[in-house]
């Protein structure tokens, strides 16, 4: 539980700083207010994946979905904040052999390196088991960070399709049990505010 404490007080910090500098940026009258990477922005879509390591011998692949908010700090940096959820389905025959449900919670930076095109982005959070006696896990949530890399294709003014290739580490669920890695793609639909 101190450790979940702990990453709640790290995202409070991220989403505090965020709005900060947001604040301390804003300059209405630099010409700049149409610029695509001032704006807030906000995504949803689908992400599927395979899990890793142990996990990969008691589920098959996953599904799942999120909303994210960009908000930006400066030229070509943005912090994230993320929710989802994600369904891991199990194999065949496997013990508990039950769907492993989780809703990740994360936050973190998101930074374009090439224009506004290319991007690579880190998050780190806490993932809680929304099923945790079904799948018999010791904890209700485990420290989880995200690595990805991913592009923003511009469809019109303000609205984007984001294409994000990730691998994500979760904690053990389980006292001495293995690390949750999955490899995961994220495809969702962004519009600027």
């Amino acid at each position: 539980m101190k450790t979940t404490r702990k990453i709640g007080v790290v995202t409070a910090l991220l989403v505090s700083f965020a709005f900060t500098s947001q604040a301390q940026t804003a300059n209405p009258g630099n010409g700049n207010t149409g610029s695509s990477d001032k704006e807030w922005r906000i995504s949803v879509g689908p992400e599927a994946g395979l899990p890793l390591g142990n996990y990969s011998n008691g589920y098959n692949w996953y599904f799942g979905g999120s909303a994210q908010l960009d908000i930006p700090v400066m030229h070509s940096l943005f912090v994230t904040v993320n929710a989802g959820y994600d369904n891991l389905f199990a194999k065949s025959g496997e013990i508990p052999g039950t769907n492993l449900q989780l809703i990740p919670l994360k936050a973190g930076l998101k930074y374009f390196f090439i224009g506004d095109l290319v991007y690579v982005q880190a998050q780190a959070g806490a993932t809680i088991v929304a099923n945790k006696t079904d799948v018999l896990a010791d904890k209700s949530a485990a420290f989880t960070y995200t690595p990805q890399v991913g592009v923003l294709l511009k469809l019109a003014p303000k609205n984007y399709i984001d294409v994000g290739f990730r691998w994500e580490q979760t904690s053990s669920f389980y006292n001495g049990g293995s690390n949750l890695s999955t490899l995961g793609l994220r495809v969702a639909y962004t519009f600027g505010l």
